[in-house]
């Protein structure tokens, strides 16, 4: 017998010892090789119900805490609300106990602040326009506040009608065509024809506010109007140039502008101190001190919220 089939016979014998003993159960031929999982030790259905009965007991224990804490809470945040509105009316009406009753003929309302307006408008303020001075200059305060109303309106809005993506925080982008049918030829047409002079009427409009009829307010609803005007005709298109982080921009920065040469203006005069800003040369176009800038600032928030209006409630976001 040849050497390979004394190998061959011994391996075959090898192997039917090993079928043998692990058939008789005498070897687990996977002892060492495979990795058993060690079984779990059986769980008293007993001692898991009541596991679980402490576990839901102390669940139930956190709730009632949170909602006692909540309930506490929520009756300070009352309770505070309740001595803020009070200590507020009795502040206004302390302050308005001052004033001169209605219809006072003697009160500085009827007579000396009309005059003032009147009579040295020209002179402190350099608006040819007595409104423009009157509303950008003595009450430019009021101004600033209405500027604020529609920035918050318009930031209100846009809070309730944006589409928010799936989970990511970012407004869901929807396709151009979602809202609004293929660009209409004849109103491609005459939006062409009529954009241009409107936005260049409203700028007119801003810019000579201190000199004749007009202002930020009324120019920037022309300039707002020639906006919406474009984005009707073009859609999508207007995003190349008035997007909504754009829009942010310039309003943020409109109205910081505003805040901070105005409140220059009120520290230096209510100090008595003096001032780099100067009335200027009434009639020119710059002029009027701060009304000039101003003008634009006012100009620029009342057409990006007038078009942001627009775009919301057309599109459901900007």
């Amino acid at each position: 017998m040849t050497e390979p089939e004394i190998h061959g016979n011994r391996i075959e014998n090898e192997s039917n010892e090993r079928f043998r003993k692990w058939l008789n159960g005498e070897k687990d031929p996977f002892l060492g090789v495979v990795e058993m999982q060690p079984q779990e030790p059986p769980v008293d259905p007993e001692l898991e119900f009541a596991s679980l009965q402490e576990e839901a007991e102390a669940q139930a224990l956190r709730q009632q805490t949170l909602q006692r804490a909540a309930s506490r809470y929520g009756t300070g945040y009352k309770l505070m609300s309740v001595a803020v509105t009070a200590l507020l009316m009795t502040v206004l009406l302390y302050a308005l106990s001052f004033m001169p009753s209605f219809g006072d003929a003697d009160a500085p309302g009827n007579n000396e602040v009309t005059e003032r307006y009147i009579e040295k408008g020209l002179e402190e303020t350099g608006a040819v326009n007595i409104v423009a001075g009157m509303i950008l200059d003595y009450r430019a305060f009021d101004t600033f506040g209405e500027s604020c109303v529609l920035f918050i309106a318009s930031s209100a809005v846009l809070l309730l009608l944006r589409r928010d993506g799936k989970g990511k925080g970012e407004p869901e982008r929807i396709p151009p065509d979602t809202f609004e049918p293929a660009p209409d030829q004849i109103l491609g047409k005459l939006a062409k024809a009529l954009v241009p002079p409107i936005m260049l009427f409203g700028i007119y409009v801003v810019l000579n506010g201190h000199l004749s009829p007009g202002g930020g307010f009324s120019g920037g609803a022309i300039i707002g109007s020639g906006l919406i005007l474009y984005h009707a005709a073009f859609g999508e298109r207007t995003r190349r140039f008035l997007n909504p982080k754009t829009i942010r921009v310039m309003t943020v920065g409109a109205l910081m502008f505003y805040c901070l040469a105005k409140s220059y203006s009120f520290y230096t005069g209510a100090n008595h101190l003096h001032s780099i800003i100067t009335p200027g040369t009434p009639g020119a176009l710059v002029s009027a001190g701060l009304i000039f800038y101003l003008n634009i600032c006012v100009g620029i928030v009342v057409a990006c919220t007038m078009y942001s209006f627009y775009a919301l409630f057309k599109e459901g976001r900007i």
